[in-house]
């Protein structure tokens, strides 16, 4: 029998009421799963998993986990129970409207002087105002969060269902200094926490969000090699720089070029230790480090592996890896009909000059024309440079002077949200609109290869009723 999971109080808040009953509310069926074949169908709603009532897309797989599954669902007024026996490594094959059935996602209950959404204008996307701390949209999709928000029932869940791993934002080891931080007199000893997490099993990945004047100098080396203290339990360590928009209002300022250098020989000189204590370089600077001090990005071996790209780690290592293989693509068969081609392709300051230079050897293998627009995000502020960050009004506004290409690319990552719009609310169809070209999404060269070759994922035309998918 094992033993009943004690957890600290210290650690926890108060439980929250929760519903008696959840669903969750199926959108579709893969036609070749396990839930097509014993009769799940789009619209239903899943109340139970094997007599288990589900919270979320977790509890799903957790309780769905054996060689018989049994669901519950409603449908048209009438509670069936459809189930049989599953395969190992069969998939359920249902995508769910939410991915938490009771769809209220856990709130941030600290005040972070940096925080992007205590920063952010009115007149923006209506989820850029929801600010988000939620464990279980950590394990899922690698959000990061402060362990300051769960309850008992919470900690517990994470053991009993390997919830692991976590991604969790630490910025100071010292319980002061990260009370200050996070502007939360309560927060727990996060060292104590993550103990605690080792203890039972749990990996995590960290991060620190550097701040000059709060976390950075000696604490800042004194929190890597605490947390270092806690490998391999604790699998890595991501220091991103602090972002500060123009509607900053708490005293915070970015790094100026000689912290940022500081900061990148420090962590240079941890890994180089690390590597010889441990194996791994352990702690790694995201790229907008190297990118704002002009600098080269590390190789991909120099990440051990590590997939943390949605923390701005390897991104640009990824995209030049990418472009390896294109040129080897375009010097084995140079495509005569790309010839004299132009597009247009949109990026924010930070990312333009690697783009430039990959662009100019493209144009130099291919024959194309393609040009480089860096929009600067004058609705945020100059400070802020990434591509993910874009407003599309930017975009619209300092392309509409411009001789354009035949078409314009813009970086994926502006719409990342499940509804592809932009962080002002936009789609890129209103930007097709606007400018009176074609526009398309990529992430890479081959991508914009691709466009050019008429084989693009999404192309979104000024003068169609949505969008065209051309294949």
């Amino acid at each position: 029998m094992s033993r009943p999971i004690r957890v600290p109080p210290e650690f926890c808040i108060p439980e929250r009421p929760r519903p008696q009953e959840t669903a969750g509310l199926i959108r579709s069926v893969d036609p070749d799963s396990w839930g097509a074949r014993v009769g799940i169908r789009p619209g239903d709603l899943l109340l139970r998993v094997n007599g288990h009532p589900v919270e979320d897309i977790i509890d799903v797989q957790f309780y769905a986990a054996e060689d018989r599954v049994v669901m519950e669902v409603w449908r048209d007024g009438r509670l069936l129970r459809l189930g049989g026996p599953r395969e190992e490594g069969e998939p359920l094959g249902l995508t769910f409207a939410h991915p938490t059935f009771d769809i209220d996602i856990r709130r941030c209950n600290n005040l972070c002087p940096f925080c992007f959404v205590l920063q952010t204008p009115k007149g923006m996307r209506r989820t850029l105002y929801v600010k988000d701390d939620d464990y279980r949209y950590s394990f899922l999709y690698g959000h990061f969060v402060t362990l300051t928000n769960l309850t008992e029932r919470d900690w517990r869940r994470i053991v009993e269902q390997r919830l692991s791993p976590l991604y969790i934002s630490v910025h100071a080891t010292d319980p002061e200094v990260r009370r200050r931080a996070l502007r939360n007199p309560r927060a727990p000893d996060i060292m104590a926490q993550l103990r605690w997490l080792a203890e039972h099993g749990i990996e995590m990945h960290t991060q620190i969000v550097v701040t000059p004047g709060l976390n950075d100098g000696e604490i800042l080396e004194r929190s890597v090699f605490d947390l270092a203290a806690l490998w391999p339990h604790v699998r890595s360590v991501s220091v991103v720089p602090v972002g500060v928009t123009r509607f900053q209002r708490y005293g915070v300022r970015p790094n100026t070029r000689e912290e940022a250098r500081r900061v990148l020989r420090a962590v240079h000189a941890w890994q180089r230790a690390f590597r010889r204590q441990l194996g791994v370089g352990f702690v790694y600077a995201t790229d907008e480090w190297y990118l704002s001090l002009g600098r080269p990005v590390p190789s991909k071996r120099a990440y051990d592996g590590l997939q943390l790209q949605e923390n701005g780690l390897g991104m640009v290592r990824d995209f030049l890896e990418d472009y390896r293989r294109v040129k080897r693509l375009l010097d084995r068969r140079r495509p005569r009909d790309l010839a004299g081609r132009r597009a247009t392709l949109v990026t924010a300051t930070l990312f333009a000059p690697v783009l430039e230079r990959v662009v100019q050897d493209f144009n130099r293998r291919a024959g194309t024309a393609l040009e480089v627009v860096s929009v600067v995000n004058t609705r945020l502020g100059e400070t802020i440079t990434v591509a993910g960050l874009l407003m599309a009004e930017d975009v619209i506004a300092q392309l509409r002077p411009r001789p354009l290409g035949e078409l314009v690319v813009l970086p994926r990552i502006m719409f990342d949200h499940p509804d592809g719009i932009s962080l002002d609310d936009r789609t890129p169809w209103d930007i097709a609109k606007a400018l009176g070209r074609p526009v398309a999404l990529a992430r890479t060269m081959r991508e914009v290869l691709g466009l050019l070759n008429g084989r693009g994922r999404e192309r979104f035309d000024p003068d169609a009723e949505r969008f065209l998918n051309s294949g």
